[in-house]
């Protein structure tokens, strides 16, 4: 069982930038983001009620409300570069979560970093820079492709941002009622500026983009819970393992259903910092920070 749901959460993951692009030919990046929080909730609390008969709400706790704001950074900006770039973009989110969190432990929390995770750490920035990159002029990327990079570097810090949250909470809070609490505050945080920002439904009404909105609160909403359980039940090296594929699933996708250009750069650069959260999380003896660092966000 724990195999399924890893595999699962992986796969559920690697359809976001695809589901996300679908989307966008119906509504813009603030209705998306708050879908997504809203039928994540809608979901999440329908299975919560069906597993424990009750759900708890909490509000009172400054983790949930920091997981809130970084979650919803994540979304908001995540959802507006894959919007305006490419559907497999957000493969750059996860490189730029784990060397967040691997600041945030030697500066934040004095945790001490060994020789190995800054090499692992260099190798993820590494291949972000190449994908970022990807082979184009300095003009190309100051005028467009830069910007989908800093996107996501922000959509990243958030996710960060949102891991540590969850460190915190796990210790006094389950996974559920943990994630639908953030989720719910999420929903309120990124639907105050709509009123003012979004063009609502911008594009054309259809059934696939429908679906693709519902289909990102279902990830959202259990995506999560499914990769807690199966780190309960799996080694975590496959965990390591075949989490991290998520990212050459979303590059397949891209490529089948938008038929977006895969060069050699988003490639090898992928590779690169496969090979990082690899170096990284290998070690028999791992700290907190790497369990957290693996974590990966939908």
């Amino acid at each position: 069982m724990g195999y399924l749901l890893l595999v699962l959460a992986t796969i559920a993951w690697s359809f976001v930038g695809v589901l996300v692009k679908t989307a966008s030919t119906m509504v813009d990046s603030s209705i998306i983001t708050f879908s997504r929080f809203f039928f994540g909730v809608v979901f999440l609390g329908i299975f919560l009620l069906i597993k424990d008969g009750r759900v708890q709400l909490r509000s009172g706790l400054k983790w949930i409300w920091i997981g809130a704001v970084g979650k919803s950074v994540n979304y908001i900006f995540e959802n507006i570069a894959i919007t305006i770039g490419y559907s497999y973009g957000n493969i750059l989110v996860q490189p730029i979560q784990t060397v967040t969190l691997l600041l945030a432990s030697a500066y934040l929390f004095k945790e001490k970093v060994t020789l190995r995770g800054w090499f692992a750490a260099s190798l993820c920035m590494i291949g972000v820079i190449v994908i970022g990159w990807n082979g184009v002029s300095l003009h190309t990327l100051m005028q467009g492709s830069g910007l989908t990079t800093l996107l996501f570097t922000l959509a990243g810090i958030g996710a960060a941002v949102h891991v540590l949250s969850q460190r915190s909470l796990a210790r006094t809070m389950d996974s559920g009622n943990m994630n639908f609490s953030v989720f719910l505050w999420s929903t309120m945080l990124v639907s105050l500026p709509i009123p003012f920002q979004s063009q609502g439904f911008s594009g054309t009404v259809s059934v696939w983009a429908w679906a693709a909105l519902i289909l990102l609160g279902v990830i959202t909403g259990l995506s999560f819970f499914w990769f807690a359980e199966a780190m309960r039940r799996v080694s975590f090296v496959v965990v390591a393992i075949v989490g991290n594929c998520s990212v050459l699933f979303s590059i397949v996708w891209s490529y089948l259903f938008y038929h977006e250009p895969i060069t050699w750069y988003v490639l090898g650069g992928t590779l690169v910092f496969i090979a990082g959260f690899l170096i990284m999380n290998f070690p028999i003896r791992r700290r907190s920070v790497d369990k957290a660092a693996a974590t990966a966000t939908a």
